[in-house]
């Protein structure tokens, strides 16, 4: 079996005295659209949180082709190939959408340049006639599409999406699933935080669901849509 693009063993975060995860596993493998599923506060944000060194977890790896980087900081984690997009887009207000995807141009860790503005802007439509306008004056869907190109700009070999589809209206959820079907068309390597199952349902190829800050399951996106037991007992509102 091949190893893993990331890979997460036995992670532990508190917050505080409080511990949140509790020996959390997850792999990717390069290619897939891993969606990580769960409730409201079952973890999600969390774990992406932990990965990017934002939230550093006291017990625990996080590897990257094998190559461990959990407890660097951020800013060297996102040079190594983590690219984060996180819940509440934070984009620069008052800065122009141009001057946002300009300010996180970088080549990847094996010097690949994909992700360009001519790409980004292509597949990006909606942003291109917006290039001149305040990041802060787009509404809550535009700042989302934004985030997600801005993070492309550095050509993460790994692209975090924490809740992508939250608070959006359904005309921008559906067209931020087709974003995301269309890079994994591409073969980016996506890890997506989400209780929207239905959302990830036709999107994800794999599935790992946490509850209660633990991983209760994990497997092809195929199988938790027939496993009802899983999805009942896990998912439901």
């Amino acid at each position: 079996m091949s190893q893993p693009l990331l890979r997460v063993m036995d992670l532990d975060v508190y917050y505080g005295a409080s511990q949140i995860l509790f020996g959390v596993n997850v792999s990717v493998e390069e290619g897939q659209t891993m969606a990580l599923l769960g409730r409201n506060g079952a973890g999600k944000s969390t774990t992406m949180k932990a990965i990017a060194g934002i939230a550093p977890p006291s017990q625990g790896s996080i590897s990257l082709s094998g190559v461990v980087f959990s407890g660097k900081k951020p800013h060297a984690i996102a040079k190594s190939g983590i690219g984060y997009v996180p819940e509440d887009r934070q984009v620069f207000p008052e800065h122009s959408v141009d001057d946002n995807l300009v300010i996180a141009a970088k080549k990847g860790v094996n010097g690949q340049d994909y992700w360009n503005l001519a790409k980004v802007y292509e597949m990006f439509p909606l942003l291109e006639p917006l290039k001149n306008r305040m990041a802060g004056n787009l509404s809550g869907g535009e700042q989302q599409m934004l985030t997600i190109a801005r993070t492309l700009m550095g050509n993460p070999s790994v692209l975090l999406l924490d809740e992508p589809s939250e608070g959006l209206a359904p005309v921008i959820v559906e067209r931020i699933g087709e974003l995301i079907l269309q890079l994994r068309d591409l073969g980016a390597t996506v890890l997506l935080a989400e209780q929207n199952m239905h959302f990830c349902l036709g999107i994800a190829s794999h599935a790992t669901v946490i509850d209660k800050g633990e991983i209760v399951y994990a497997d092809t996106i195929e199988a938790l849509r027939a496993n009802e037991a899983v999805t009942q007992k896990y998912l439901a509102i």
